[in-house]
């Protein structure tokens, strides 16, 4: 799993848990229903006005969405993102 599959996740576990469709929620957060599709599939990550526009569309905290998703800053060379499991 990469970081736009972990988020995409995030999200649609927080988008059916508030019981919205992937087209409701778009309406909401003021975004294209494909887009929402594309995010929860992984294939997209969102920029920081869309993350924002989510969380605000599913009442939860912009951070919410991150749940799991760490960077690792480098001991020596290069750092890295840590997924967390659920």
């Amino acid at each position: 799993m990469n970081v736009a599959e972990r988020f995409g996740k995030n999200l649609a576990r927080y988008r059916e848990a508030s019981g919205l469709t992937q087209e409701e929620l778009a309406m909401r957060a003021s975004v294209h229903r494909t887009q929402v599709g594309l995010l929860e599939t992984g294939q997209r990550q969102p920029r920081i006005e869309t993350l924002v526009k989510l969380a605000g569309a599913l009442s939860i905290d912009s951070c919410a969405l991150l749940e799991g998703i760490v960077w690792v800053p480098p001991a020596t060379d290069t750092g890295h993102f840590e997924l967390q499991e659920d």
